[in-house]
């Protein structure tokens, strides 16, 4: 199933996937992961990509990074077909920061051995910018995830769970990308870091970021999402609004993520934070 999640005609996508196909092992035991699957994203706009387990979500990421290779349709990333980028060509990319990841655990991508300040700097170092401005912006990032610059000396094993997950995110921004891709960056948190994690990304969204948010949680996609992408065996199935989606689901399987996601529904979800993540959908 093909589906074009375009939110408005005539404008330009900072991520433009066509008809993408990907299938791991070899000929006779091939696995088909993805097929066709289409997905625009524009300037500012978030777009959430919801499933359960092995229907294709993390798969999707990957291929948009260059992780895995598609086998068949494209990728265009800020005007760039990427389909065919070699490991040179995606190295120049990753420096040059138009893409970035935030994982589910940050301790993956801080360095342990790093203080906060030299991991936040470090990608502007390598794009050739001066000491001086590195550590300008990083404090005004900082700033911006809610973060005092008292962590700065700190490693990232001394900060609490939703303090590294807010400095994963600093990082991911501090290049100024046109894209960043989140896999399940909240799924680890507890409830009151998780929605406050929502709400620094809600607002970083004025800056004109594309951001593609990845989870099997409905609840948190819907706090964030302009739109709601159901992803189910390797198929895009349902594409709308967060409201739209949620309200008034098409595919039977959305109905069915609608109907059992427990901070939407379950009565013994934590009643603070359905009604932060009702504020954020209803903002």
């Amino acid at each position: 199933m093909s589906t074009d999640l375009s939110r408005q005609p005539g404008s330009d996508p900072v991520l433009s996937v066509e008809n993408l196909d990907v299938h791991y092992g070899l000929r006779r035991q091939r696995r088909r992961v993805l097929h066709g699957v289409s997905l625009n994203v524009a300037p500012g706009e978030t777009v959430g990509i919801i499933g359960e387990t092995g229907s294709g979500k993390s798969t999707l990421a990957r291929a948009v990074l260059g992780l895995v290779r598609a086998s068949a349709g494209s990728i265009v990333v800020g005007g760039e077909d990427i389909s065919a980028y070699g490991t040179r060509q995606w190295r120049a990319l990753r420096r040059r920061g138009v893409i970035q990841y935030v994982f589910q655990d940050p301790l993956r991508s801080l360095d342990p051995d790093l203080t906060i300040e030299a991991s936040l700097a470090e990608p502007l170092l390598l794009q050739g910018v001066s000491r001086e401005e590195a550590a300008t912006r990083v404090r005004a990032f900082l700033s911006r995830v809610k973060l005092s610059e008292e962590l700065l000396d700190r490693l990232p094993g001394e900060l609490s769970g939703g303090q590294r997950q807010r400095v994963a995110v600093a990082r991911a921004l501090v290049t100024d990308p046109r894209l960043v891709i989140l896999d399940e960056p909240v799924s680890a948190l507890d409830s009151a870091n998780r929605v406050q994690i929502l709400q620094i990304l809600k607002e970083l969204r004025a800056d004109g970021v594309a951001l593609v948010f990845i989870s099997h949680d409905l609840g948190s996609v819907a706090g964030i999402a302009d739109r709601i992408a159901v992803l189910y065996q390797g198929e895009l199935v349902e594409v709308g609004t967060a409201r739209d989606v949620i309200g008034a689901p098409r595919h039977p399987y959305t109905r069915l993520l609608v109907g059992s996601a427990p901070t939407l529904h379950t009565p013994a979800a934590d009643r603070a934070e359905r009604a932060a993540l009702r504020a954020l959908l209803h903002a």
